[in-house]
């Protein structure tokens, strides 16, 4: 058998696809390669991660948080998804990006989910929907997936769940280990590409990542799963507070925002600012 030319997909590095795929994900699980991953909600975020080499941008329904200022998901709005995943897809050349359907919009049926799904892809340009679904909604899952529309899962932690599970709790410890295992084949089963393991047991999410065949994504579940994924806002400082034990801060965004605004007042009180290089003549 004849070696792969240089410009085929299967030649070429991981990191250096032009575009990555579902596909992607998968060799890199098949391959034993990881793959990032990083919330966005603008073009601006988007074209800096895309450009930086970021796999898989995930507009998520944690912009009701970050971006918008409510204390939970649930008030986000399919609309408001939309609005700001558009964005996203236009500042994006290379990564993958991902779209949260978010709470109320497919719980109902099988049919409000492949609508919303439709929605997404067609008024985005988006390139997958995520779910938060385990094996209670795997016919949801499976119904977007016959309707051609590739399906990211997310189980453990389910943030539109979060009064149900009892607020931010660690989830698949002692006996809830086998309905996360359930949960998650169950969302492979129906067709799933990818499936988010959040604030999950590291042993739990190891026994998940052997089990099943497609890639898992981790927040909150140690370093055993094939990709990983953090709120872009808590991984470059923006927002302040206490931090979730999972996330790495890896800069202090608010901290020299700061520093750069409170200087600009300054110069503008003091009339530095404009200075005669900033001023038109003529």
């Amino acid at each position: 058998m004849s070696a792969p030319q240089s410009g085929s997909a299967s030649a070429r590095p991981f990191a250096e696809v032009s575009r990555m795929r579902t596909l992607h994900l998968q060799r890199a699980k098949d391959s034993g390669e990881k793959f990032s991953m990083l919330t966005s909600y603008d073009v601006l975020t988007a074209g800096i991660f895309d450009a930086a080499g970021v796999d898989v941008l995930l507009v998520g329904d944690s912009l009701g948080n970050t971006v918008l200022g409510h204390e939970s998901t649930l008030p986000v709005t399919l609309d408001q998804m939309i609005t700001f995943a558009a964005a996203v897809v236009r500042g994006t050349n290379r990564a993958l990006v991902v779209v949260d359907l978010p709470f109320g919009s497919y719980e109902e049926s099988p049919e409000q989910a492949v609508r919303s799904a439709v929605r997404v892809m067609r008024e985005t340009g988006a390139h997958a929907v995520k779910l938060e679904a385990g094996e209670a909604l795997a016919g949801h899952v499976a119904a977007v997936v016959r309707a051609g529309i590739p399906v990211m899962g997310h189980i453990g932690f389910t943030p539109q769940s979060e009064h149900a599970l009892g607020g931010f709790r660690i989830q698949g410890r002692g006996d809830a280990a086998a309905q996360l295992r359930r949960d998650a084949l169950a969302v492979q089963d129906a067709g799933c590409f990818a499936v988010v393991l959040e604030m999950v047991s590291a042993d739990a999410a190891r026994d998940v990542e052997q089990k099943l065949t497609i890639p898992t994504v981790g927040i909150g579940a140690g370093n055993v799963t094939t990709g990983q994924v953090l709120v872009w806002q808590d991984m470059l400082g923006l927002r302040t507070g206490t931090m979730p034990r999972f996330v790495k801060q890896y800069a202090q965004l608010a901290e020299t925002a700061h520093d750069a605004v409170a200087q600009y007042v300054a110069e503008v009180r003091s009339g530095a600012f404009p200075g005669e290089e900033h001023s038109y003549r003529g």
